[in-house]
């Protein structure tokens, strides 16, 4: 039946259906992180995780809709900046794009990801700075690429499987100029 679940300072995390005593059905999950910031998920859950269609807001600003399997973006869905401003639309495939068409804050098309694959400039949901373009391979960083912040340059170099492998350089923009040049494993510089 319906029920409502709490933390242990008493904030309300789910309210929604259950069978034997698992999330199942319609529900909304409530996340209020430290710094404030609400993410609230609305949709149908099977056996406890998300399962079907599902919308994922932050501080009441939908982000997402679509469809999940085992907690997991998979199928047809929409990324957005703001309301009516689609930032990824297409189909994802185990929490990664992975056919679509990618849009810039000014609504013009950047990029198409076919199987996975393609050359992507990635932007920061609702701010709209961007914050990667490179190459994609199997929906993930993969192959030569850039990462921002606040747009500015503070990574360039090689990826493998979404982190950080092989030659790169990292940039302290305040300073403008270079942090460190070498080389990466796993997402960490190597042999520092």
């Amino acid at each position: 039946g319906k029920g409502k679940q709490y933390n242990e300072k008493g904030d309300l995390i789910f309210e929604g259906n259950y069978i034997n005593g698992k999330r199942n059905g319609k529900g909304i999950e409530y996340n209020i992180e430290s710094i404030n910031i609400a993410h609230i998920f609305e949709g149908e859950y099977l056996n406890g995780i998300k399962n079907g269609f599902g919308k994922l807001y932050i501080n009441d600003k939908l982000i997402f809709e679509g469809n999940y399997i085992n907690n997991k973006k998979n199928g047809y869905g929409k990324e957005y900046y703001s309301k009516n401003k689609i930032l990824f639309q297409g189909k994802y495939l185990d929490d990664k794009k992975w056919e679509g068409k990618g849009y810039n804050p000014n609504g013009q098309l950047e990029y198409e990801i076919n199987n996975g694959y393609g050359y992507i400039k990635e932007y920061k949901n609702i701010l709209g700075s961007i914050i990667f373009e490179g190459e994609y391979l199997n929906g993930e960083k993969n192959g030569k690429g850039k990462e921002y912040e606040n747009g500015k340059l503070i990574f360039e170099g090689e990826y493998k499987n979404g982190k950080r492998e092989g030659k790169g350089k990292e940039y302290n923009f305040k300073e403008r100029s270079i942090e460190f040049e070498g080389e990466y494993k796993n997402g960490k510089r190597w042999n520092v």
